[in-house]
This record gives C-alpha cells, sequence and structure tokens, in this order.
C-alpha cells in the first residue's frame, strides 16, 4: 500500500518578514519526529495546530522587530520594577490541546515566582503570561484562536506596521487599547521605539526611559 505524502503549501509570492512552509494531516507523533530530527540550533520556527504544521524561517524585518519588541518589553519591566522569565522561542508542547508553539517571544511576568529559577513544565505549570508573534505575511495558523487556547492572558501581534494587543476574558481574546502588564503604555511609544531603533537600539533603549521617566513625574 502506498502511503501518501502530507500535504504541504508553499508560499511562492515574495517574502518580505517571513518564508513559510505549510505540512497538513501531521500526527502529533509525526510533529514530534520531525522536532527530534531538526538541529537544536536552527533559525526556523514551528507551530503545531491539531494536524497543521508550519514552519517559518524568520528574515531580517522579522527578526528586527521581534528582537527590537523584547528590548522594548524588557525595559518596561526593569522600570516599573517587575520580575521576568524570559522563554524565548522555547518550544511549548501541550499534547492534551494537540498543540506546540514556538513564538517570537514569550515571558513569565505576573507569574514568575512559580518558574523561576527552573526549567518551565508546560504540562503542569501556566502558560506565559505574555506572547509575542511578528507575522507580517501570512500564517496557515489561526493564532488568536491558537494561544487563547493555551490559556495565555496577554498576546501582542505586530504586522510589521501595527501593534494589537489582546486580553484573555474568560475562553476567548478581546482586543484592547493598552497592555494589562504595561497600562502607562500607550502603543506610540512602541511605534517611536522601532522607529528609533532603527538608527540606534541603544538610544531607543535611553529614549524610552525617558520617555517614562517623565511620564511617571
Amino acid at each position: 500500500m502506498v502511503v501518501a505524502a502530507p500535504e504541504a503549501r508553499f508560499d511562492l509570492r515574495r517574502a518580505v518578514g517571513e518564508q513559510r512552509v505549510v505540512f497538513r494531516e501531521i500526527t502529533w507523533q509525526g510533529y514530534l519526529q520531525i522536532l527530534a530530527a531538526l538541529p537544536e540550533c536552527r533559525n526556523s520556527r514551528i507551530t503545531y495546530d491539531e494536524g497543521v504544521l508550519e514552519i517559518t524561517v524568520p528574515l531580517e524585518e522579522h527578526e528586527f522587530s521581534a528582537d527590537n519588541i523584547s528590548y522594548f518589553i524588557l525595559t518596561l519591566v526593569e522600570l516599573m520594577g517587575l520580575r521576568l522569565k524570559s522563554m524565548g522561542s522555547t518550544t511549548m508542547k501541550y499534547p492534551g490541546l494537540n498543540k506546540g508553539a514556538e513564538p517570537d517571544k514569550a515571558f513569565y511576568i505576573q507569574n514568575h515566582a512559580l518558574v523561576k529559577g527552573r526549567d518551565v513544565d508546560f504540562t503542569q505549570d501556566p502558560p506565559p503570561d505574555l506572547v509575542v508573534e511578528v507575522d507580517i505575511t501570512h500564517t496557515d495558523i489561526q493564532k488568536n484562536q491558537f494561544y487563547s487556547r493555551l490559556g495565555v492572558p496577554e498576546f501582542w501581534r505586530f504586522d510589521g506596521k501595527c501593534l494589537k494587543i489582546y486580553q484573555l476574558q474568560d475562553t476567548d481574546y478581546v482586543e484592547v487599547d493598552r497592555s494589562p502588564t504595561f497600562p502607562q503604555m500607550p502603543k506610540e511609544w512602541l511605534y517611536d521605539f522601532l522607529n528609533q531603533a532603527k538608527d540606534d537600539e541603544i538610544g531607543a533603549v535611553q529614549a524610552l526611559r525617558e520617555c517614562f521617566r517623565e511620564q511617571i513625574s
């Protein structure tokens, strides 16, 4: 008997922020085998959602946005006197939900005390408090539904121009104007930060510090 290979979809349009390959009809065991076959040090991100497996290779614009949003968050955490555990793109596996994620950035802030000083066990520990995804090109994964099912309290999604912030209410996300974690922060702060970071990332951090101090005073 000949077993048909899983369907793959290749996006042949000119990639700006990411290159993506999508496979369908992948079992959970197949997903785990693909993860195990890939090298530990790799640039790709893998998302698995109930049979759909998407491999994303971030390009320069994507990486610039993801890294600088991370710098932005780290700076705000420090200025507000909070605590932080950064998860980066750690593989988050949820076999009970048939989902696996490698987000651009993930952070424990409110639940920092529960996971500090050790490796996180996603089968027992709460999900990260804040997840960031940069999706400049089309993705076949419904990210809002995906992360709300994982129970992530706050989800930031950036398309290269616009930041959308979602807060989990009951089992669904509601878009909000300001971050529940950083209520002092208007979105314009992030836009200004990213614009300044194009010329000088250290200067962007310094300007954010000054902006925060002016607002607090």
